[in-house]
C-alpha cells in the first residue's frame, strides 16, 4: 500500500482547511500523554523541570532527558560531570513550577544539600538518581543527555504527573516499590 499526500502547494487539502503544522500536531497529541515530573539538577547550582526523563537501558543502567537548546540551564548541563534526577512527590507541584520558570532563583526556598559530587540533591522527593553523562547530542531544537547511573535512593510516596497542561497524581494503592519496572 502506498500513502499519497494530496495537499496543494499552499498546505491545504483539495477538500478542506489548511494542514496543521507538525509541531502543533505533536504538541496537541503529547498533551494527552501523562508524564512523570522530574527536576534535573547539576552543579552550579542549576536545574530545571523535565517531563522527558526516562530509562534508556538496563545493561548498562542508563537514563535520559531532553533540554531545550535555549534553556538557561543549558551551559551548566553541558559542563556538568554528573546530574541528579529527582522524581517529584504529588505535593511538590509548586517546586515543579518553580524549576520550570525562567529568570528566577529556582533554588530559593528549596530544601536541598550538595552531594559528594557537588550536585544539588532536593529533599522530600519520591526517588532520585545520580548519573554521569555519557552522551550529549543535539536533536532538533533540544539537547539529548544520556547518563550512566551511579547512585539512587527512594523515599516513596505518590508521584507527581503532568497531563494536558496540569499537574496531578497517581496512586496504585500498592505502596512504594524500589524494584524497578
Amino acid at each position: 500500500m502506498t500513502a499519497v499526500d494530496d495537499r496543494r502547494a499552499d498546505g491545504r487539502r483539495p477538500d478542506g482547511p489548511a494542514a496543521v503544522p507538525p509541531a502543533d500536531l505533536l504538541r496537541r497529541t503529547l498533551r494527552r500523554h501523562p508524564a512523570g515530573v522530574a527536576v534535573i539538577t547539576v552543579p552550579g547550582p542549576a536545574g530545571f523541570t523535565a517531563t522527558s526523563f526516562a530509562a534508556a537501558s538496563l545493561e548498562p543502567a542508563l537514563v535520559s532527558f531532553y533540554l531545550s537548546a535555549t534553556a538557561s540551564a543549558g551551559p551548566a548541563v553541558l559542563a556538568a560531570e554528573a546530574f541528579t534526577a529527582h522524581l517529584l512527590h504529588r505535593d511538590q507541584e509548586e517546586l515543579a513550577r518553580r524549576f520550570a520558570r525562567s529568570g528566577t532563583d529556582r533554588f530559593a526556598g528549596t530544601h536541598w544539600r550538595t552531594d559528594e559530587r557537588g550536585v544539588p540533591r532536593l529533599d522530600g522527593v519520591v526517588a532520585w538518581l545520580t548519573a554521569r553523562p555519557v552522551l550529549r547530542q543535539p536533536v532538533g531544537d533540544h539537547l539529548l543527555v544520556v547518563g550512566e547511573v551511579l547512585a539512587a535512593g527512594a523515599d516513596g510516596g505518590t508521584p507527581l504527573l503532568y497531563h494536558d497542561g496540569g499537574y496531578g497524581g497517581f496512586d496504585t494503592g500498592r505502596g512504594a516499590s524500589t524494584d524497578g519496572y
